[in-house]
């Protein structure tokens, strides 16, 4: 189930300058994560955004929490 969620996130250098996106549309990670964050519960994300799918935020969460799983951290500038 991983990789198929996975799968939805997307990376093409046209589109959003790269950055990673949902199925090659232009919604790209972050913003669904700021969202998100703000308090937007998945279905007002969903009523506002007509082409996204309760999956699609499924994989925004996994892509993230696949990118936090780092074993430390070192600070490169103060």
């Amino acid at each position: 189930m991983d990789n198929t969620l996975l799968q939805r996130i997307t990376h093409n250098p046209d589109i959003c300058h790269g950055k990673p996106c949902i199925r090659g549309l232009r919604y790209p990670v972050e913003l669904i994560l700021e969202l998100l964050s703000s308090g937007m519960t998945n279905e007002e994300i969903l009523a506002d955004y007509d082409d996204l799918e309760s999956e699609d935020i499924f994989a925004v969460l996994l892509f993230a929490a696949r990118l936090s799983q780092v074993k430390s951290i070192h600070r490169i500038a103060s």
